[in-house]
Formats: structure tokens, sequence, C-alpha cells
């Protein structure tokens, strides 16, 4: 299940991707207008700048806003940043894989199958869809 800050981040995303000329917006309008703790977004918008997608401003006027245009922000790096690792568990995982303890046998185990079917699936729809092709 998609955990409620990945979701937020990506109305956030989408919001100031929609900001006309790029102007800095206040997290109090990011919040009200999609329905956002102001809190909980600012912990996410911080995220979000740490890793490269967004630019901040203090003071009046100040706000977030991207650094990249929509269509540089691949929805793979959004959702590890956000999600974590896009695989459903530790043994399937391209950047963060680690052995299951309970799995004698990738190769013959039944889990691991179905999971690298669900990372690909996945996967190709986060490869094939940029922030701009959610506005």
């Amino acid at each position: 299940m998609l955990s409620k800050k990945t979701k937020y981040g990506l109305k956030a995303l989408t919001y100031l991707a929609r900001v006309k000329g790029n102007e800095p917006v206040q997290i109090a309008e990011i919040a009200k207008h999609e329905n956002i703790s102001q809190k909980f977004l600012e912990s996410i918008l911080l995220t979000l700048r740490r890793n490269g997608f967004l630019g901040s401003k203090k003071g009046k006027g100040g706000g977030y806003y991207l650094i990249k245009e929509p269509h540089e922000i691949p929805m793979t790096t959004v959702m590890r940043v956000l999600e974590g690792p896009i695989a459903m568990v530790p043994c399937v995982s391209l950047n963060f894989y680690e052995k299951c303890v309970d799995c004698p046998d990738e190769a013959t185990c039944s889990v691991h199958k179905l999971m690298i079917q669900i990372r690909d699936s996945a996967l190709d729809v986060y490869r094939n869809n940029t922030l701009a092709d959610l506005l």
C-alpha cells in the first residue's frame, strides 16, 4: 500500500509543477489546497529538497519550488526517495538486496518468483512515467 508520505509528496510535487514561472510556494498554500497537515508536509518537502527535487527560498515571498523540469523527474526516483525500495521483499530488490533468512534457495522459492514479477511490473510503470505525466 502506498504510504501517506508518498501520496502527499506526489500531490505536493504536482501542485508545484503547475505553478507558473516556477515561483516559490508557501507550505501553508500547498497544505490547504491539497488537504495535507502542514507539519507533515514540511517534513516531506524537506526530504524532497535534500534529494534534489526542490529548492527553497526564505523570507517574504519564500517557499518551495521545483529545481528540475517535470519531465526530468522520473517516478522511480521519487518513489525510492519517499517510499523506499520498490521491491516488496528484500531478496528481489535491485538497489537494497538482502537474502531472506527464512529461505534456503531463492531459485526454487515461489514467493521470490512472484515478487520478481511484481517488482518488474511496478518498475515498468515508474520508469515510463515522470512528474510531467501526472499533470
